[in-house]
C-alpha cells in the first residue's frame, strides 16, 4: 500500500508535458559529434523571426551574425556559451517519441489540362475564410478556424470528397495539372514539391493554405482495414497498395477530409517555406507541434537513421515548420530535402527519438 501510494504521488506531481528544466551539455547524447557549422545558415534564418518576437534572442542573434563562417568548434562553442539545453518530455515523464521525415517530391505536370494531365493542383480559393480570434482571446492561439461564409455565418469549408467531386467547386483555381492522383495526394502530405513540366522545366509549389478539416492518416486506415501490418507501413508500401488497388484508391484517399492549396514558388531551387516563413534546410529543419515547441527554436535531435540497423542520427535542427500529423510534445518530422535519397529516407523514417530544446542562457557546466 505504501508503494502504491508513493507511485500515485509521483504521478500526481509529475510535471506537465513540454519543455522541461535545463540539463548539462554532458547529458545531450552526441552533442560533440555534430558538424555544428553546417547548422549556421538555418540558425540565421531562424534569427530573422526569433529576434522579432523574443527579446532574449536579440543578443544571441546579433552575436551569431558577427561570427561569419564559423568552424565546427567555433559554432559549438557559440551554442554552449549562449544557450542551454532543455529536455522535452511527454506525459508521465516520457522522453521518447516518434520521429518521422518528409521531403520535396517531384511530380510530372502541365500548365494546361491534357488527356494525360488530368489532376489539378489548386491555388488558395478566394472564398476560403480564415477566422483568427487570438487577439481577443489569447487562449485560442493556434485555434484558427477556416470555413466558408454563408450569409452571416462561417460554415465548414468543402471536404476533399466535395472538392474532387464532378461538380468541381474550385474550377478556375487550377495552378497546374498532374499525371497521377497518388503522386498528387502525397504532395498534399508533404506540403511542397517540384513539378517537371512537359518542356522539361521545373517549377516549385509551396503550401498556401488548408481547408480546415483534420488530417486522417491513410496508413492508419489501411492498418484498421487489415490491409497492412503496423510495422509494414511506409510511404512506399502505402503507395504500392494504392497502385495495386486502383478501384479503391479514390474512395480511400477521400476519407481524408483535409485538403491543401498551393502557390507557385518564385525560386524553385530554394528550399520550400516552412510555417516560420523561412526556407527550409535539408536535414536541419524540423516540423514540430508549435503549441509545445515555439517556431524558430534550435532543437537537438537524438534518433536513429532509417533502416534495419539502429545507427544513431544526432544533429542540431531548427523548429521551422508544422504539419497536420505532428501533434504532441515528443513528436517531430525531419525535412530531408529533395531527390532520391531524400525520398528514400523520408519515406521509411518512423524512428524513436528524443528532443532537447536550446534556450538562451549560460550552460550549466
Amino acid at each position: 500500500m505504501i508503494a502504491i501510494s508513493a507511485l500515485a504521488g509521483c504521478a500526481r506531481f509529475a510535471p506537465p508535458p513540454g519543455i522541461g528544466d535545463a540539463v548539462s551539455w554532458r547529458q545531450v547524447p552526441g552533442w560533440g559529434q555534430d558538424r555544428h557549422a553546417e547548422s549556421w545558415p538555418a540558425l540565421l534564418r531562424s534569427c530573422t523571426r526569433l529576434e522579432r518576437r523574443h527579446n532574449a534572442w536579440d543578443r544571441v542573434c546579433a552575436a551569431a551574425r558577427d561570427l561569419t563562417a564559423p568552424t565546427d568548434t567555433e559554432a559549438r562553442t557559440f551554442y554552449e556559451r549562449w544557450l542551454k539545453p532543455h529536455r522535452v518530455r511527454g506525459a508521465s515523464w516520457r522522453t521518447r517519441g516518434l520521429i518521422t521525415g518528409y521531403y520535396e517530391p517531384l511530380l510530372e505536370g502541365s500548365r494546361t489540362r491534357t488527356d494525360e494531365h488530368r489532376y489539378p493542383i489548386y491555388a488558395r480559393p478566394k472564398d476560403l475564410v480564415v477566422v483568427d480570434l487570438s487577439d481577443l482571446f489569447p487562449e485560442l492561439e493556434d485555434k484558427t478556424v477556416r470555413g466558408l461564409l454563408r450569409g452571416n455565418k462561417v460554415v465548414p469549408y468543402y471536404e476533399r470528397r466535395k472538392i474532387e467531386a464532378p461538380e468541381q467547386p474550385l474550377a478556375g483555381r487550377e495552378l497546374l495539372w498532374i499525371t497521377d492522383p497518388v503522386d498528387l495526394f502525397f504532395l498534399h502530405i508533404q506540403g511542397s514539391g517540384r513539378v517537371r513540366l512537359v518542356d522539361g522545366s521545373i517549377v516549385g509549389v509551396g503550401y498556401a493554405d488548408q481547408n480546415g478539416h483534420p488530417y486522417r492518416s491513410i496508413g492508419r486506415m489501411l492498418i484498421e482495414m487489415g490491409e497492412l501490418a503496423r510495422e509494414e507501413v511506409t510511404m512506399f508500401t502505402i503507395r504500392d497498395w494504392l497502385r495495386d488497388h486502383p478501384q479503391k484508391t479514390a474512395d480511400l484517399l477521400q476519407r481524408n477530409p483535409s485538403y491543401i492549396f498551393f502557390h507557385l514558388r518564385e525560386a524553385p531551387g530554394d528550399g520550400p517555406l516552412g510555417s516560420l516563413n523561412v526556407p527550409l534546410t535539408a536535414e536541419r529543419s524540423l516540423a514540430v507541434d508549435r503549441k509545445v515547441i515555439p517556431l524558430g527554436l534550435p532543437v537537438w535531435l537524438d534518433t536513429t537513421r532509417p533502416g534495419d540497423e539502429a545507427i544513431p542520427y544526432r544533429r542540431l535542427v531548427f523548429a521551422q515548420d508544422t504539419g497536420g500529423a505532428i501533434s504532441g510534445p515528443v513528436r517531430a518530422d525531419l525535412f530531408w530535402g529533395h531527390g532520391p535519397r531524400a525520398e528514400r529516407m523520408a519515406g521509411t523514417m518512423k524512428q524513436p527519438g528524443r528532443l532537447f530544446v536550446l534556450l538562451p542562457g549560460n550552460s550549466l557546466e
